[in-house]
Parts: C-alpha cells; structure tokens; sequence
C-alpha cells in the first residue's frame, strides 16, 4: 500500500479567510493572478479530491452544474442524501478512515479542496501533507477563516515560495507528529 499526497491548495486573503461570512469570494477575483498560479502543474498528478458539501455547491453554482473535474473522482462530506455518480460520491466517512481506503486504491495526488471544516478536519487527524496557500492582496476583515481554532499544534516546513502577478504562493510541507 503506497501512501498517496494529500494536498491542500487553496487561495485565502491576507488575514486567512477563504470566503466572506455569506460565502463570496469576489474579493478573490478583484485582482487576476499571473498565469493559472500554478493550477495546471499541481493538477497534473492530482486524480481525487475531497471537499465538503458548500465547498462543492459553491463550485457547481459557477460551473452552471457541470462538474469541472469530470474524469476524477470527488469525495463530497455531507450529512445530506445524495445520489452518487460517476464522479462524485457523497460521504461522512470518517477521515482516517477514507485516506487509509483511498492508500488501498491507490493513485496520484488527493487534493483537500476545502473548506475550512474540512481542512480543519483532516488536519486535527494528522492526514495532510502539504498546504499550498495562495495569498490574494486583500484583508477582508472578517469571514471563513481557512484554519479553525485548535488545541494541536503543527508544525510546518516551507519548500517553496513562488509569486503570481500580486499573489504570493507558500507551499510547505505539513510536519508529521
């Protein structure tokens, strides 16, 4: 059994929210980042994801319903019923529990797309291994913040920095405990 990546890769303001408290993010897109900041290089090897249920609404109200990573498979925390298809499967796994099913199955690259309950989630259960966050220039004050509060701290190497147009990109290594 090979223990895939599991990747965060995630943009946040400034001051580390994700989302305004009524879940925009137009504050996101006030300023483009050079090129695709990275985003086909880091889906190359990516083959899953993994994201809670707002997260994906979100992503399929600006995709007209159409599900942009056809072709992978999704991983969907809910506590709604849902119908699973051929690409998405609706879940409240336990997080360990569906890494540990994922490493079995083997594959490429799990990317945690969020949100922050999710992230928040995994993170507590030690199963990330590399965040690569995405600064927009913007302080928007208050919001969904991308780290919830914790009793755990995590410590945290930093590999790479990389700049895109006004977006500074940190990616780092998530220190096992």
């Amino acid at each position: 059994m090979t223990n895939r990546k599991v990747s965060v890769y995630i943009a946040t303001s400034v001051d580390g929210y994700v989302a305004t408290e009524d879940d925009s993010l137009d504050w996101l897109f006030k300023t483009e980042p050079e090129g695709d900041a990275g985003y086909e290089d880091f889906m190359k090897d990516v083959d899953t994801m993994i994201m809670g249920r707002r997260t994906y609404d979100w992503v399929m109200e600006q995709e007209n319903g159409v599900n942009p990573y056809k072709g992978k498979m999704s991983y969907v925390y809910t506590t709604q019923s849902r119908e699973n298809t051929e690409d998405v499967t609706y879940t409240s796994e336990e997080p360990t529990s569906l890494i540990e099913r994922l490493n079995e199955q083997g594959g490429g690259t799990i990317w945690l797309i969020g949100g922050g309950v999710v992230v928040h989630e995994f993170l507590e259960k030690n199963l990330i291994d590399e965040l690569i966050i995405s600064l927009a220039p913007a302080l928007i004050g208050k919001g969904i913040p991308l780290f919830q509060k914790s009793d755990v701290t995590h410590d945290l190497e930093l590999t790479d920095v990389r700049q895109y147009g006004q977006f500074a990109q940190l990616h780092y290594r998530v220190k096992k405990v």
